[in-house]
């Protein structure tokens, strides 16, 4: 009984130091900042700072045509391991079609102050969100939240704390949680839950979800569920993995047009 007792205390000490390990890394795994300097400003780029209640956001703000006045808005939200300047360069389409574009910028990453969390990458949406409703170029009734992979989760809870027209997903995973219990770790351990499926529960606007089949880092399945949360939501499932998708614009031009967004 000794001997029994000994390995179950021994098996108690190392699940406890793993679940410590975890709790302590997680952030540096769910947050690999890029150790790089962001890309040059486009010359038609804007780089806004936007003071609130929990510091100061960043924001790469691209203007729509001087033709468009009260113009629709495209807020996108990058990859964990990405930078809003990655970005700056592929989104002329929205452009082109008389939309600005504003790529939010993460606490923490690309020189934006702070450190990344669910709580202050929230605070840094919302803040971006209400300096692009008070522009007097943008249609704040017209305010399209995109976001990619942990952007996905991030617009998907922007939605939860402002009015957005319709929500685009890409590559987004169901929550945090669910990739934790890969690594064994219990869903009481998660400092920043990211729970797109929770967050999705209540919404019934407008809902785009693109995801690639071939993805092995969030596998199809969790958009396929984001997308069958949302009634009336669109599906569009590409043959690519999670980093290799091209901007499927076309199909997202489709989707404004048909939620009203777009003329």
């Amino acid at each position: 009984m000794g001997r029994v007792l000994w390995l179950a205390a021994a098996a108690g000490i190392v699940i406890g130091a793993y679940l410590a390990v975890l709790f302590v890394v997680q952030r540096a795994m769910l947050f690999p900042i890029p150790q790089r300097a962001p890309e040059p400003m486009r010359p038609d780029a804007e780089l806004v700072r936007i003071p609130h209640e929990a510091g100061e956001a960043h924001a790469v703000f691209l203007a729509p045509p001087e033709a468009s006045s009260r113009a629709p808005l495209l807020m996108f939200m990058h990859g964990n391991g990405e930078l809003a300047s990655d970005w700056a360069e592929l989104f002329d389409e929205p452009l082109r079609w008389g939309a600005g574009v504003l790529l939010v910028e993460y606490p923490g990453y690309g020189g934006a102050p702070g450190s990344p969390s669910e709580s202050s990458i929230r605070a840094a949406a919302r803040s971006a969100y209400d300096w692009a409703a008070a522009h007097p170029r943008i249609d704040g009734s017209r305010i399209v939240a995109y976001g990619r992979s942990l952007g996905g989760g991030a617009a998907a809870l922007l939605a939860t704390e402002r009015r957005v027209a319709a929500l685009v997903l890409e590559s987004a995973f169901t929550s945090v949680a669910d990739f934790a219990a890969g690594f064994l770790a219990p869903s009481f351990l998660i400092r920043d839950p990211f729970d797109t499926r929770r967050a999705l529960g209540g919404y019934r606007g407008p809902l785009l979800v693109i995801h690639g089949r071939h993805d092995t880092l969030v596998p199809i399945a969790h958009g396929r569920e984001l997308a069958a949360l949302v009634p009336g939501a669109r599906m569009v499932e590409l043959d690519c993995g999670h980093n290799d998708c091209s901007r499927e614009w076309a199909n997202i031009r489709a989707f404004l047009q048909m939620s009203g967004v777009l003329d």
